[in-house]
């Protein structure tokens, strides 16, 4: 099997090019699934990340792909052929993992250098891949350091150097920007999109981080419990997530538990435990929801507007009175406790007017569209 990576830019979004496949996979553990039927096909070139909580089964899905857990049931294939007896060195993927996990008594030449040389490689090709790989990953000045002597940002660019040199198919990244702080975390995401984007490569990465994964990928899988909830474009999973733990997972929402209380070809009303009447247009025609029917309705802080009168919007506008004001600089966060006794956290663009006393009467509303309803047979 090969172990050098094509590039294909016409490729990413394809259903016909496949860099990785899981089908009906499961891992147990003592007992304990730890992954439940995962079904999964990731596209050549594409930026794909698995997210989800602490104990989801994200990591133990990245590393049934590297080979280094075997599935219990089901089975890995890469690049069209299955992986069930292929140990992890043969397969045509490389891992990051967020320790970096270099050698500390090498150089970051020889570190990089490493997988090359037990290969086998000819000095004059391990020299020659090297050095491209390290002007690929901006390190040409540091190659006589020892990880030691390096900060963070500059550990993790030899630890992508050492999995990029072997020229994988797939690149794994396990949490790799984890151990960063927040400036250098943006930083070094800004360097992994430049690099996929130059490299053609597939990347597939685990975080639980949800801005990361929303801002570097091309699509997403959200884990829950060991199952696959959704699959989808980062705006498909903010906009329309398809479960309450995804709406609630994937940024800020939210949430109101309630029952339908009517509903026509374009709007469903939905009447909430504490009984507010809220009115949702629905996500598609064919979306089926009965009378009395359980449902939870989820609307984005940031699609929430504050006002000190009440507004004209049609069914979405509640009274109520601040709670909390909070400056977070690029904006404001407010929570508003409402008449029905729910509170719920509206996020407000700053625009340098003064902050709004506590315990002032307000009024929140929103559109139909604005807010989303869910079906609780869906939900966790």
């Amino acid at each position: 099997m090969s172990q050098t990576a094509v590039q294909n830019p016409d490729a990413k979004g394809t259903d016909t090019v496949l860099d990785v496949e899981l089908r009906k996979v499961f891992k147990v553990f003592n007992g304990e699934t730890a992954v439940r039927g995962v079904d999964l096909e990731i596209h050549q070139g594409e930026f794909f990340s698995i997210l989800g909580p602490s104990g989801c089964g994200k990591t133990t899905t990245l590393r049934l792909i590297a080979g280094f857990e075997m599935p219990s049931a089901g089975e890995v294939v890469i690049q069209g052929k299955s992986m069930t007896y292929v140990p992890p060195y043969r397969r045509p993927v490389n891992t990051v993992f967020q320790s970096y996990a270099l050698f500390n008594h090498l150089t970051v030449w020889e570190n990089i250098a490493f997988g090359l040389r037990i290969k086998g490689l000819p000095k004059a090709s391990i020299a020659e891949r090297v050095k491209e790989t390290l002007k690929l990953v901006k390190m040409e000045a540091f190659t006589n350091r020892f990880p030691t002597q390096l900060s963070g940002g500059q550990q993790q660019r030899v630890a992508l150097a050492r999995a990029l040199v072997n020229r994988p198919a797939v690149l794994l990244l396990d949490e790799p920007l984890g151990a960063l702080d927040l400036k250098l975390r943006k930083e070094m995401q800004v360097e992994l999109t430049n690099l996929h984007q130059d490299l053609g490569l597939t990347f597939v990465m685990v975080t639980h981080d949800q801005e990361e994964a929303l801002s570097l990928s091309d699509r997403i899988s959200v884990m829950h419990e060991g199952k696959i909830e959704q699959i989808g474009t980062p705006s498909e999973i903010y906009e329309c997530p398809q479960s309450a733990f995804v709406a609630d997972f994937i940024g800020d929402t939210n949430l109101f538990g309630g029952q339908v209380f009517a509903s026509d070809a374009t709007e469903i009303q939905v009447v909430t435990e504490t009984k507010m009447k809220m009115v949702v247009q629905k996500q598609s025609a064919s979306m089926s929801l009965n009378p009395q029917e359980a449902v939870v309705v989820s609307v984005r802080p940031e699609k929430i507007q504050l006002n000190l009168e009440p507004s004209c919007v049609q069914g979405n506008c509640f009274e109520g009175r601040l709670k909390h004001v909070m400056y977070l600089g690029t904006h404001v966060h407010c929570v508003v406790e409402l008449t029905s006794g729910d509170r719920i956290t509206v996020k407000q663009p700053n625009t340098f007017a003064s902050l709004p006393d506590p315990q002032t009467p307000v009024y929140a509303y929103w559109t139909p569209k604005d807010c989303l309803v869910l079906a609780c047979r869906d939900t966790p």
